[in-house]
């Protein structure tokens, strides 16, 4: 395994993210650059994406280097049979780097077995997301100015939801306050649960997304309803619709409360909302690029900080 691989977010320790994000805002200074002049990035996306992919490539495109891959297992050989490992052998004689995407969990960390060229975790199923995680901690740190002892409500599907089981993995170093709204069928897996009671943070589940969390919140983590996750369409048909949030409903929230969310958006977030000083999930889109281009340069073994 290469060293510089990012398959989960808690391959980073305290120190590294704080060094991600240092990167993370001088890129968002410095978007354009040559640092990856001569590097070639593949981008193996077997599972649908548009914002994940779309940023990555600007990142590297922004920074010099070019772009190979595809976007549709559909158009690559795994449509004739062709395995992962082999997928990833033949990627690796020419790429320097492969961002991947796969619907299964653990496919990045099993990539990362099979070649020294690094990979980068685009997100595995239900599993993990750092890219997004480090976009979602550079959002926060911006919108809130601090990372410590905040107040953060995720909302939604949370037994699915890659990105709010890396955010949560990531905020163990720095004790929030959290919780977990959600119908009992899309409830926080244990693991996480329990991660939280192993590092001393404070969490509280309930069903009810009511005046009062929303009003005691600095962060909303909405998040969509993956009808993609489920085997039966009847239970997704159950849960689909459990919680929006409207513009009404944020009138007494913090000033500095912002709403958050992966995207993309199905109902659980009115478009209302769009029109309010809290809605930030659009330039959470835009600090994707920033943060990506910092996790591009550290997997290449670039310090942008010291050319």
């Amino acid at each position: 395994m290469n060293p510089n691989s990012l398959v989960a977010i808690n391959d980073l320790s305290r120190e590294d993210i704080l060094a991600l994000l240092d990167r993370t805002r001088y890129f968002e200074g410095h978007p354009n650059s040559h640092l990856l002049d001569g590097k070639i990035v593949a981008t193996l996306f077997f599972e649908p994406s548009t914002r994940t992919r779309l940023s990555f490539e600007t990142a590297v495109n922004r920074l010099g280097g070019r772009v190979i891959g595809f976007s549709d297992a559909a158009t690559s050989s795994t449509s004739k049979g062709e395995t992962l490992k082999d997928t990833i052998k033949m990627v690796s004689n020419y790429a320097d780097l492969i961002v991947m995407r796969h619907f299964i969990e653990g496919a990045a960390e099993y990539a990362t077995s099979v070649t020294q060229t690094p990979i980068v975790n685009a997100g595995d199923g239900a599993n993990q997301h750092p890219s997004q995680t480090m976009l979602d901690l550079y959002s926060i740190l911006k919108t809130q100015g601090k990372l410590e002892g905040l107040t953060i409500t995720m909302v939604g599907d949370l037994k699915y939801g890659r990105t709010v089981h890396s955010l949560v993995t990531a905020m163990r170093f720095f004790k929030p306050v959290f919780y977990f709204v959600c119908d009992d069928e899309l409830a926080m897996p244990e693991q996480y649960l329990q991660l939280c009671r192993d590092n001393g943070i404070e969490f509280h589940v309930q069903r009810e997304f009511d005046q009062d969390v929303i009003n005691k919140s600095d962060i909303i983590y909405m998040t969509r309803v993956q009808r993609e996750r489920f085997k039966d369409p009847e239970a997704y048909e159950r849960v689909k619709d459990c919680y929006t949030l409207r513009a009404d409903m944020i009138m007494n929230a913090k000033d500095n409360m912002r709403i958050l969310h992966p995207l993309p958006r199905v109902n659980e977030i009115a478009e209302d909302v769009d029109d309010t000083d809290k809605a930030y999930y659009f330039e959470q889109a835009r600090n994707g690029v920033y943060a990506r281009q910092a996790i591009i340069t550290r997997a290449l073994g670039i310090d942008p900080l010291k050319q």
